[in-house]
């Protein structure tokens, strides 16, 4: 835990680890006479140490793209993002070596981050443990189960315990126990005042989750769950479609 979190939770106040203002983001079309699509539009958020924040939108509305923008890995056209924490990033394809085993991606990830061996041993033990993977720690990754790979992912982002852990659609290929496991670990993670933010299609879950942003036409719409009352900014009148694709043809996510 990082001291502002210290700070915060002796006080009794959150600190808000991200802030986003405003922020726009257009993929160009290279296609000649193809329109470019705007992806976001005025987007604000904020995710505080201890929440569990929720991101919904349909297929193509910007999530990943503002999950992208939130971690530092792309560049939004206009707005700010203020960052007072470390963040951990968990991409939806798993970014990983297929050649290395599970405890050498371990390794890897850990020196990247800067951590000791004792505390890179005691990352992987807590999280395999967690996540009940620990018997394929010599597995390469290329020969793992896709539910196998994404609990491998999710650990790389997690194991240097950032302030924010950001997730994009984190079970994906997870069986119900696994599923289980996961929401148990993110009460554990609340509990230490990380805060995390999901992006999901959270129908069945959202009681889980303190706040939920839904993404449409742009705009983020706030909703602080077991409230009645909704918050934020309005849809613009010529808003974007629901489905989009980028300039490659390809779906803007």
């Amino acid at each position: 835990m990082s001291d502002a979190q210290q700070a915060s939770r002796t006080s009794g106040q959150r600190e808000t680890i991200v802030h986003a203002d405003g922020i726009e983001k257009t993929y160009e079309s290279w296609i000649p006479f193809t329109r470019s699509v705007e992806v976001l539009d005025g987007a604000t958020l904020e995710i505080n140490a201890g929440e569990i924040v929720g991101i919904m939108g349909g297929n193509g509305s910007g999530k990943s793209t503002l999950m992208q923008i939130l971690a530092g890995v792309l560049d939004a056209d206009d707005g700010t993002v203020t960052r007072s924490g470390t963040i951990g990033w968990c991409p939806q394809e798993p970014r990983l070596y297929d050649r290395l085993t599970v405890d050498e991606t371990f390794a890897l990830f850990g020196r990247a981050y800067g951590m000791s061996a004792d505390d890179i041993e005691e990352a992987r033990s807590w999280l395999m443990e967690e996540l009940d993977f620990e018997r394929f720690r010599d597995r390469q990754v290329r020969h793992l189960s896709g539910g196998n790979r994404q609990k491998l992912n999710l650990s790389v982002a997690l194991m240097h315990q950032p302030d924010l852990l950001l997730l994009d659609e984190p079970y994906t290929g997870f069986d119900w126990e696994t599923f289980q496991a996961f929401w148990d670990l993110t009460e554990e993670l609340r509990d230490r005042d990380i805060g995390i933010a999901i992006i999901s299609h959270i129908i069945n879950e959202r009681d889980r989750f303190d706040i939920i942003y839904e993404l449409h036409e742009g705009h983020l719409h706030r909703e602080v769950v077991g409230e009645d009352d909704e918050s934020g900014a309005t849809p613009s009148e010529e808003g974007s479609d629901s489905e989009h694709t980028d300039g490659n043809g390809g779906e803007a996510t």
